[in-house]
């Protein structure tokens, strides 16, 4: 992410996106990160940074009209013991989070590079076993999936 995008906060609550010169409401930002961008929020007046308190009412906007975003027994968890395990829990969630996207990347890979092969679009790379191949790549997928599923679980546990 190269260019942070600057959001200042007024006094009557409003969000102005800097780079384009406009108002925003909170599923903008939303929807700024979910294109990749970063965002920094700052108070207009104090210069404050009030990213995280941004992300966290972004958060609690989708749980309320999601559900279930984070688990209950999570909140309660993360309420009850979150200073107290604040550093081993940001750096657990950190990783465990970047092991789960790690994982959906490189099976999602794999599934592309198998449809292309299949579909006759890379032929240097198709199976050369033909039915086996297909069965280790399922295998393998299966595995990953497994894999998956266990870190979520792990996740879900932890929180």
């Amino acid at each position: 992410m190269a260019d942070v995008v600057l959001i200042k906060r007024y006094e009557n609550r409003k969000l102005y996106d800097t780079s384009r010169s406009v108002y925003v409401t909170l599923e903008d930002i939303a929807q700024l990160i979910r294109d990749g961008k970063e965002i920094k929020v700052v108070d207009a007046k104090t210069n404050e940074d009030l990213t995280k308190n941004t992300l966290a009412l972004i958060i609690l906007e989708e749980e309320r009209h999601k559900k279930n975003l984070l688990p209950l027994n999570f909140m309660y968890q993360l309420i009850k013991y979150g200073e107290s395990v604040q550093g081993s829990f940001q750096e657990y969630l950190t990783t465990g989070f970047e092991a789960l996207l790690a994982g959906q990347q490189e099976a999602q890979r794999r599934v592309q590079k198998w449809t292309d092969a299949t579909l006759g679009k890379d032929q240097q790379e198709a199976p050369a076993g033909g039915e086996s191949d297909q069965q280790a790549f399922k295998e393998e997928l299966e595995a990953l999936k497994r894999k998956m599923h266990e870190l979520e679980l792990r996740l879900k546990k932890k929180g």
